[in-house]
């Protein structure tokens, strides 16, 4: 053997002994989305929120069916609309939810994610991953935000599906009077999902804060839906004035504009950008807590 060879040989076996070269850790591989998503979708709070949301139309179907129908010649009402057709009933349903049960959504989706891990236990040994913690925080809030689309997209799909079957696929029908043909009708309605998605984000913003900020999840919860009930509040208080413009709940129910023959953009702009304002400043706010937080659990 020459000594080159001998070289050779050597340097392998001692690449053999050593064994296989570390890979070299990368932050912006930690916590992929697949993972933290496969692993909210297992979570029992997420499949009952689906569940809740797929048989909310159903109920609201029955119990207009147990209903008594109003006397001839009485004045139209809000039960008697949403029977009308399979749109108004979308409708009926997007109504009774936003202000309340969608809100209950989007703060269980966004203050349960952090606040979780924490009353697991299991919050500091993600950290020492080692996973960054702007990194984790934006991580859970993308598959939060993500879930929270889909519910609130879900239960007007389901909502059309239903009432379509109960009460047929007629003209959308608005409490002014106006009608929009059932496809047309059937997309403002989606379009108002997603302006109530988009409205809702400061209530995730708020969720998010407190989730980073406490180990009770049920606190997080609760805190920003108390947040949002406390803001419909004030806003009903005119004495108040030019001041209720900048509620985050002001222009909670702009989306009825989506449902008129000609759209008036102006309320929905203004609830949009107000929104998105709101939520851009609570959100920075949440990685600042959460990156200078002791965490000891």
């Amino acid at each position: 053997m020459t000594s080159q060879e001998a070289s050779t040989h050597t340097g392998t076996v001692g690449e053999l002994a050593a064994g296989p070269v570390p890979t070299r850790y990368r932050p912006d591989r930690t916590m992929p989305l697949r993972v933290e998503l496969a692993r909210q979708l297992e979570r029992r709070r997420t499949q009952v929120t689906f569940g809740l949301v797929v048989v909310l139309p159903i109920i609201l179907w029955v119990a207009f069916s147990l209903a008594a129908s109003s006397p001839p010649g009485s004045a139209t009402n809000l039960v008697d609309l949403a029977k009308g057709s399979g749109g108004n009933f979308a409708v009926f349903a997007l109504f009774a939810s936003a202000s309340f049960l969608l809100v209950v959504v989007v703060a269980l989706f966004f203050g349960d994610t952090v606040a979780s891990e924490a009353s697991w236990s299991s919050l500091r040994y993600l950290l020492a991953a080692p996973i960054p913690r702007a990194r984790l925080v934006r991580q859970k809030a993308v598959i939060a935000a993500f879930l929270s689309v889909c519910a609130l997209v879900l239960l007007p799909v389901v909502s059309l599906v239903v009432g379509s079957l109960a009460y047929g696929t007629g003209d959308l029908v608005s409490i002014t009077g106006e009608s929009l043909p059932f496809w047309t009708g059937a997309g403002r309605i989606l379009l108002a999902a997603l302006y109530i998605a988009v409205n809702l984000s400061w209530v995730a913003a708020v969720a998010m804060l407190l989730s980073v900020s406490t180990d009770a999840p049920l606190g997080a919860v609760g805190g920003a839906v108390m947040a949002s009930i406390v803001s419909q509040i004030l806003d009903q208080i005119t004495a108040l004035e030019d001041l209720r413009n900048y509620l985050p709940t002001h222009y909670g129910t702009a989306w009825f504009g989506l449902l008129s023959g000609q759209i008036d953009w102006g309320d929905i702009t203004r609830g949009v950008f107000g929104s998105l304002m709101w939520a851009l400043v609570l959100g920075a706010f949440a990685v600042w807590r959460f990156e200078r937080k002791d965490i000891t659990s």
